[in-house]
């Protein structure tokens, strides 16, 4: 079995348990994969989209229901509350819809917001509007990197496997890139 067959048979079900929790490289990678052929662009938002959702309400009712105990095991998104809080209070609206958006926030994000009284339903219409416009981003960042692929390139199909192992990569360097900072920054608060 290729890469290509091992993706078309397990590349939605990949996607759907990357999203549940952070998912934005497997998202879009999912769009490159798209842009091939190989998924269908469509089903790779939708599944995004569904489990971006799922994902964000499952930890949404975990900070409602037991909040206190998720702070009291990781202190660190104890750290995050202050900050999540003083946006809560004042761009609640926007706060939900683009939480999913912000490094370092997207599950934490969710379980503070249900520590705090904004409702539930609330929640849920907002976070169904920000998991569609996520999955219609990264999964577009995806398709438009096979777009500049080909349209430098040339015919790009001899290349699949190829071109995939590069954009994998530019994702890891990116994310260890945010990686270091968040490091260099935590140990700069500490030092204070």
């Amino acid at each position: 079995m290729n890469w290509a067959e091992l993706l078309q048979t397990h590349g939605y079900w990949a996607l759907a348990l990357g999203c549940l929790l952070e998912g934005e490289s497997l998202l879009v990678l999912a769009g490159f994969a798209a842009h091939r052929g190989l998924l269908d662009p469509f089903a790779v938002m939708s599944v995004a989209a569904v489990a971006g959702y799922a994902g964000d309400q499952m930890f949404f009712w975990l900070g409602r229901r037991r909040g206190a105990r998720v702070l009291a095991r990781w202190p660190s998104l104890g750290r995050q509350s202050d900050r999540v809080d003083a946006l809560i209070e004042r761009w609640h609206a926007w706060l939900i819809i683009g939480i999913r958006f912000a490094y370092g926030l997207r599950i934490a994000g969710p379980i503070l917001i249900g520590m705090s009284s904004v409702s539930s339903w609330r929640f849920a219409v907002l976070n169904a509007i920000g998991a569609i416009l996520w999955a219609i981003l990264f999964s577009g960042v995806g398709w438009v990197f096979g777009a500049a692929a080909e349209a430098v390139l040339g015919e790009t199909r001899h290349l699949g496997g190829e071109l995939l192992l590069a954009l994998a990569s530019i994702i890891a360097f990116a994310w260890s890139i945010r990686w270091w900072h968040r490091r260099r920054r935590e140990r700069g608060d500490a030092g204070r």
